[in-house]
This record gives C-alpha cells, sequence and structure tokens, in this order.
C-alpha cells in the first residue's frame, strides 16, 4: 500500500507534516488561541468539540473562514470535574453514553464498557450535522481522548468511524504506522493492529495519516518553556518520510482556563512553541512539508467511496 504522502503525489522520502490544533471550542480563551494560530497559518487545522458551550462561537468564526481547515473532534468524554459537556443528539436514546447527571464519561475507559454502538454513531453523526449546519467546511474528523480506538478495554468503535467518515467524504486520524512516545517503532502485535484498521479504512474510502505524534498531555513533573521546546524540536528532527500529524492543545492563559483545566500552563505553551523562530528554523532546516488536512480530503473525495 502507498503511503498517504505517495497517494497525495509526494515522493516517498517527503516528510509532511499537519500541526493540528485539538479542542476549539472547549472555551472561550481556547477559541482565541486557535484563531490567533489559525489566521497566522501557524498550525495546520483545527477540531471543534461540538458538544461543548463555546463551539458555537468557534463554528461561526470557521464559516466565515471556509479557506481554513477546521475539522470536528469527535467528543464522548468529559474529563474536567468544572466544566460539562454530553450528548449534541436530541431525537432518541443516549443513555449508554452519559451519566446520571445527563453527561459525558470522564474517562474513555468508562465510555467503552458502556456505550451503546448504534447510539455512539448517531452521537457522530449529529456531531458531524451540527457543524455542517453551522456553515463549517468540514475538512476532517478526529476524536476527543482516543475514546473510540478501544485504547483501554480493546472495544473500538472505528469500524462505524470509517462507515460516517465515508458518508461525509472525510478523512481521520489514524496512524498506519504506529509509534511508541520515544519514535520507536511499536511492538509488532500493536503495529500490525494498527496497520489492520488502515486497511480497513482503505477498504471504505477512507484517507488515514502515516504517523501520529505528539507530546505527553500531562508532565509528573513542573516543566519549562524551554525543556518543552527542546522536546518539540526533537519530536521534528525525528519525523519519518511520509504525512505525520501532530497534535497540540493551545489556548490563551486566562482565569477562565485557570478555573478548569488540569494544566493550564502547558496549554500556554503550546499556543506559543510553533511561533516560536527557534521552531521554525527546525521545520526548514528539516526540510519539512507543511500540509492541511484539506489535502487529504481532495484526495479521498476524487477518488470516491468503493
Amino acid at each position: 500500500m502507498k503511503s498517504t504522502a505517495e497517494q497525495l503525489g509526494y515522493d516517498p522520502t517527503d516528510r509532511l507534516l499537519i500541526i493540528n490544533a485539538d479542542d476549539f471550542g472547549v472555551c472561550h480563551s481556547t477559541n482565541l488561541g486557535i484563531q490567533m494560530l489559525l489566521e497566522e497559518r501557524t498550525v495546520s487545522s483545527a477540531t471543534i468539540m461540538m458538544p461543548c458551550a463555546w463551539a458555537r462561537e468557534a463554528a461561526q468564526w470557521s464559516a466565515s473562514r471556509a479557506h481554513l481547515d477546521v475539522g470536528v473532534h469527535l467528543t464522548f468524554t468529559s474529563e474536567w470535574d468544572a466544566m460539562k459537556w454530553g450528548p449534541v443528539f436530541r431525537g432518541g436514546a443516549t443513555m449508554s453514553m452519559t451519566t446520571a447527571e445527563g453527561y459525558f464519561h470522564k474517562d474513555a475507559k468508562s465510555f467503552e464498557r458502556r456505550a451503546d454502538a448504534s447510539q455512539v454513531k448517531q452521537e457522530m453523526i449529529a456531531q458531524i450535522e451540527m457543524a455542517l449546519t453551522l456553515g463549517i467546511d468540514v475538512t476532517h474528523a478526529d476524536n476527543h481522548m482516543g475514546s473510540l480506538y478501544g485504547l483501554q478495554t480493546g472495544r473500538d468503535f472505528l469500524s462505524d468511524v470509517f462507515d460516517v467518515c465515508a458518508k461525509y467524504g472525510l478523512p481521520f486520524r489514524l496512524p498506519r504506522y504506529l509509534l511508541l512516545e520515544s519514535g520507536m517503532p511499536a511492538p509488532p502485535e500493536l503495529a500490525g493492529q494498527a496497520m489492520k484498521q488502515a486497511e480497513a479504512a482503505a477498504r471504505k474510502g477512507v484517507l488515514v495519516l502515516d504517523y501520529l505524534v505528539g507530546l505527553p498531555f500531562r508532565t509528573p513533573r513542573p516543566e519549562t518553556y524551554a525543556q518543552f521546546k527542546a522536546q518539540m524540536i526533537g519530536l521534528l528532527q525525528r519525523l519519518k518520510p511520509g504525512v505525520t500529524e501532530i497534535i497540540i492543545h493551545p489556548s490563551l492563559v486566562t482565569d477562565e482556563l485557570i478555573a478548569f483545566h488540569g494544566e493550564p500552563l502547558r496549554r500556554g505553551m503550546e499556543l506559543d512553541v510553533f511561533r516560536d523562530s527557534d521552531v521554525q528554523d527546525a521545520l526548514r532546516k528539516e526540510g519539512i512539508i507543511q500540509i492541511g488536512w484539506r489535502s487529504l480530503r481532495q484526495v479521498q473525495r476524487r477518488k470516491g467511496t468503493p
């Protein structure tokens, strides 16, 4: 199977990079930060959490800027204690996905154990339809906290994800080649599972990534910006040929963010890091080609679903 980069018309040795800002719509401070990065083209794309309270602001802003790459961050978990969200689907049962309060479960393991697949699929569709109704030219889909991948219990929802993405002509965040956080290839069993899922996506006409990378969401100890930047530069230097997506969660650090978020200062570092001249120099020196998800969507829609 050709790499995604080759399917886009690039050479097998080219290193292509998508920088995606996750969690667009989670709060006003995050919206302002991501909007700034999108307008500067510091990031390639962003994905909106449609169930969140500030999703409408993010969607309306995105709808008026259709040239920017904005996708749907399929959301089935609600991890913070002080701020919660639940399903957007209103046409039937959603209780298998929610707590007694009506919010999504806090963690992916609880979701995987309890969620009814048919309810999950209707919620995926509802979130994408909501984005389209608000005027977003949706370029791709991905998943908040990895809840759809079966990472906690082995129970995944990817077959339905591929069906939904095929229906809407959207590429999906899934790596064909699995890497560990160190950048080394995953053990053969895990690597084989990732390849099988990528092949399943391809059979349904859904384009996926070659690689997916990112720095740990949380750190066990306090971290300086200099340390964080050095890690990001190291990540860029280790990129492999093909299409890689780097995930970041940028935000302005405000009282609003601090009030609910467990790692607000880290979110500020993620806002700053790709604006940093040292990081931009590293991208240039490494010869990394930055692309957006729209390029993948164009190829997927041109080929059509089998």
